[in-house]
């Protein structure tokens, strides 16, 4: 069976990290770009070469932006550290980002593999949205794109937005209204996906050395998710977008018209998701108008189970 093809755009962050070692283990990773977030870029990318050199993974990572393309830089997520992924002493990588821009490896990856690429955005989508403009045959090279942002419900830095929109809310707008094929998976979904301390007990004593190393990140991760939001899972937000590709029946999703908000002074950064049985996504020539594919469940419990076996798996 021919693996997905799959490039991550991304902010490491615990969660990311689990995303980028499942993604490899079950599907055919081409690349990953960072992107401003849950930290600086200059971290971000630093983490995410750390997780390949800590798996041995060998694929290009590229650099993309800095900053949101309209706003001030958003803090970064303390619920990750100061680095963006602390937990884990995981030392300073010896491998180096490749030369290309992460916009530009993003046109050249979907030219590369025309209509069998799905780009995963479990950031910020500033690359995606200057990709997107850049490059406008990129929504017809790409097979879809598949985002961990927003919410059906309540966000998590504002009672309306989630951080990955928040942090560039013009970006996820410019994807959304793009016309390219979606699929969104937001808090509604993902903050009930988490490891529990069984789950990072059995990481720690697997006697594996990814696993080991892992199960020190998320014991970190899970403790500021208690001190900070009194959660009782260390949510894996990121890997929720991967997981489609690998068992499709662990989400359900309904079609949905999904646009952002920019410009409410309490909602700025808010997904604002119309199901197709309301009026407001019915044009007036009757037709259900629809641009994504929105999660609204999960068999969290065996989605888990499933990033936890994976991560064991690695030697």
């Amino acid at each position: 069976m021919t693996r997905q093809k799959i490039l991550i755009d991304c902010d490491p962050g615990h969660d990311d990290a689990v995303a980028i070692l499942f993604a490899h283990h079950h599907l055919d990773l081409v690349g990953i770009t960072t992107v401003h977030g849950n930290n600086s870029l200059e971290n971000v990318t630093r983490n995410a070469l750390s997780v390949l050199e800590l798996a041995e993974i060998d694929v290009p990572l590229a650099m993309g932006a800095c900053a949101p393309l309209a706003q001030p830089l958003a803090a970064s997520a303390g619920v990750h550290g100061a680095r963006g992924l602390d937990g884990a002493d995981l030392g300073e990588p010896t491998r180096k980002p490749i030369e290309t821009h992460g916009v530009d490896f993003i046109i050249e990856m979907a030219r590369h593999y025309r209509g069998e690429l799905v780009l995963a955005a479990i950031g910020p989508q500033t690359n995606v949205a200057m990709a997107l403009r850049r490059e406008p045959r990129l929504k017809a090279w790409l097979k879809e794109i598949t985002v961990m942002g927003g919410s059906t419900e309540r966000g998590n830095v504002t009672p309306a937005a989630e951080f990955n929109i928040h942090c560039d809310p013009e970006s996820a707008w410019a994807v959304f209204n793009s016309g390219i094929a979606i699929r969104m998976v937001g808090l509604n979904v993902t903050r009930r996906a988490g490891v529990n301390d069984a789950d990072i007990a059995r990481l720690m004593t697997s006697g594996r050395k990814v696993a080991g190393v892992v199960g020190d990140l998320l014991d970190f991760y899970l403790a500021r998710q208690r001190e900070r939001r009194g959660a009782a899972v260390a949510p894996m937000h990121d890997v929720c977008a991967i997981v489609p590709y690998v068992d499709e029946k662990l989400l359900s999703y309904v079609p949905a018209w999904v646009d952002i908000e920019l410009a409410g002074r309490h909602t700025r950064g808010m997904t604002v998701c119309d199901l197709p049985a309301r009026a407001g996504a019915v044009g007036q020539d009757g037709e259900v108008r629809t641009n994504a594919l929105v999660a609204v469940d999960a068999r969290s419990q065996d989605l888990i189970e499933l990033v936890v076996d994976t991560l064991v798996a690695y030697p």
